[in-house]
């Protein structure tokens, strides 16, 4: 196979690159294995140091680095150079934090001394996703790699460039050879790598169905994983809420990078008493959101990243529609070049439509009405998924007993679902296991030792 680029927003093929053979991936392993030894061995303030490097690197790249994020997944340019931006964030914080976060921890015992230590665990695969083609890189091999890992990366397909964009600015940032390295290899060519007894874990951010799959080649090579999967987050509107900044924010939640999020709230469980209002004021917010070529500030909505992903949208779409729930705007694809698909607001969405079972990955909203606070809550639980979720109310304190309430890895109140270096990220239920980022993420690939002594 080869990796192929194609622009969002022209369906333009711009670039192309050949998949690795055998030999490319046995070379690659053996970089790692003998860089291993050698970068978990060099103190931890060096790593730091390195850490900052990167960040500067990327603060001084980030208008082409964006440019070529917008060029390749059509994300809009404004978001393309935040996702820059957080990307050197997360490298300046884990370069300020991980000395404290991998400290050994004196523990009293029946020894004379005893002590837990942080020592990595080796070489990580990491299986990453187009939708944020560098944050969802970086906020693994951030702490990976400042925590002694080295780190090995097969990125989607049709975001290759960005994958060799990341590997550029480990080099240049003078990382040594071996420590992160790009592979350009396909999903069929994962397990193998898996199974190497060179590499000691995975963390993958991607479909179900590719966390199945990675999860069961680990499992049977007894390797640790660290699964971030899809969601179907709930944004509920209690009937205290306040709907002009709700209805600003819940914009911000669905819209932003075209719908194409596993964090961006889908479903919109709102209390039946304001339910007509904040689909009136969703329904004119949504309308200003218009089409158009990603580099420019006035756009409102960018493209989705192929073309057979809006074809399976505007199928759950349809299947909605023709089950029952009411189209208030938008559910079409819009003619004409590039992948754009209409914003749209499903209105009445009912258990058994897709709208409400499954991930809509891409400009769709979906409202469903509940008769209170309690019905709410039972309709935001009711999904295989748990990532993520909100709440919206006048009263703070109502919302963090709600939130509390919510089945989901992170749940926010009167905010937008956002994943923050200084925050554990990720979810429970079929939105997979583990966590990213914070101390809780940094550990997830290290090995806690229990070191006793007489």
């Amino acid at each position: 196979m080869s990796f192929v680029s194609i622009n969002p927003a022209t369906g333009e093929r711009f670039a192309g690159h050949p998949a690795w053979g055998e030999a490319e991936i046995t070379e690659a392993l053996a970089r790692a294995a003998v860089a291993a030894s050698a970068w978990s061995a060099r103190p931890v303030q060096q790593r730091c140091d390195d850490l900052r490097r990167v960040a500067e690197i990327l603060r001084g790249r980030v208008a082409k680095l964006a440019a070529l994020v917008t060029r390749e997944m059509g994300k809009l340019q404004r978001e393309a150079r935040a996702e820059v931006e957080k990307c050197a964030l997360v490298c300046d914080y884990y370069a300020e934090h991980a000395p404290a976060f991998l400290a050994d921890e004196a523990v009293a015992s029946d020894a004379s001394r005893s002590l837990v230590v942080y020592q990595p665990l080796g070489t990580v695969l990491a299986v990453m996703p187009w939708n944020f083609p560098l944050w969802q890189v970086f906020r693994f091999a951030a702490p990976a790699l400042v925590a002694g890992n080295t780190a090995l990366l097969k990125h989607a397909s049709n975001t290759h460039l960005c994958a060799l964009a990341i590997e550029d600015v480990f080099r240049d940032a003078g990382l040594p050879g071996g420590v992160f390295q790009n592979l350009m290899i396909g999903a069929s060519q994962v397990a193998q790598v898996i199974a190497d007894p060179r590499v000691h874990g995975v963390a993958l951010t991607g479909s179900e169905g590719a966390g199945r799959q990675v999860a069961a080649a680990a499992g049977a090579a007894l390797k640790k994983t660290v699964l971030e999967l899809g969601g179907s987050d709930a944004f509920l509107v209690l009937e205290d809420a306040d709907l002009e900044f709700t209805v600003a924010q819940a914009v911000i939640a669905r819209f932003q990078n075209a719908g194409q999020s596993c964090i961006a709230a889908k479903r919109f469980v709102v209390v039946e008493a304001i339910a007509n209002a904040f689909v009136a004021r969703f329904r004119d917010a949504i309308a200003r959101l218009l089409p158009g070529a990603p580099d420019d500030p006035a756009t409102g909505l960018a493209p989705m990243v192929r073309d057979d992903q809006r074809q399976a949208l505007h199928a759950q779409v349809s299947r909605s529609i023709a089950l029952g729930a009411e189209r208030v705007i938008g559910g079409h694809p819009i003619e004409g070049p590039g992948f754009y698909y209409a914003a749209t607001l499903l209105d009445r969405v009912q258990p058994g439509m897709p709208a409400y079972e499954e991930e809509l990955f891409g400009p769709v909203a979906a409202v469903i009405r509940a008769r209170d606070e309690e019905h709410a809550v039972a309709i935001a639980n009711d999904s295989r998924y748990g990532l993520g979720g909100s709440v919206w109310t006048a009263d703070p304190a109502r919302g963090e007993r709600v939130a509390r309430r919510l089945e989901c890895g992170c749940a926010f109140v009167n905010g937008v679902v956002k994943s923050d270096p200084r925050l554990p990220f990720g979810g429970v239920k079929a939105s997979g296991y583990g966590r990213e980022l914070a101390l809780h993420g940094l550990r997830e690939f290290v090995n806690a030792k229990t070191l006793w002594v007489r």
